[in-house]
């Protein structure tokens, strides 16, 4: 018997053999990360439920307090549980940002060669790096490290 299954291609196709199973992975795929994608979906889930079921109860006990203040302590702390579990679910759920910075010029570019104003060696260009947003290079002659500066067209 032969049994093609998936979820998000962390599955190929399953062949069952008696009680045993076998599975086929293709590509390079990690079963651990899909399986952590699948728990934290299923946490997401599961504590969203929680979170919904805690805030009702902390109605309830808001709306029953009238005659018993305790059931006013319990309703606040009902909601204040119900509020770290979104937190909670918010931090594991969140993804990672992407910060891309461009560069735009207002005309054509022509390369130019960068010299160290220490000795006047010439300096590669994959020797610059951006620190705090200011391009520095390292002379590798002399070892000066130096900002990269534009001298003015006119």
């Amino acid at each position: 018997m032969h049994l093609t299954f998936g979820y998000k291609s962390c599955f190929k196709s399953g062949l069952f053999l008696g009680s045993k199973h076998v599975t086929v992975f293709y590509h390079k795929v990690k079963l651990l990360a899909c399986i952590t994608q699948v728990l934290v979906k299923i946490i997401a889930v599961l504590g969203g439920i929680a979170a919904a079921v805690l805030f009702f109860f902390s109605l309830i006990f808001a709306i029953a307090s009238a005659d018993n203040p305790q059931r006013l302590v319990t309703s606040l702390l009902l909601f204040i549980v119900g509020i770290v579990i979104i937190a909670a679910i918010y931090y594991v759920t969140r993804k990672p940002k992407t910060v891309i910075q461009r560069l735009e010029v207002s005309g054509q570019m022509k390369a130019a060669s960068i010299k160290c104003p220490n000795c006047g060696a010439s300096v590669d260009a994959n020797q610059i790096r951006i620190v705090s947003g200011v391009p520095y290079a390292t002379c590798p002659y002399c070892g000066t490290t130096f900002e990269v500066t534009e001298e003015p067209k006119w």
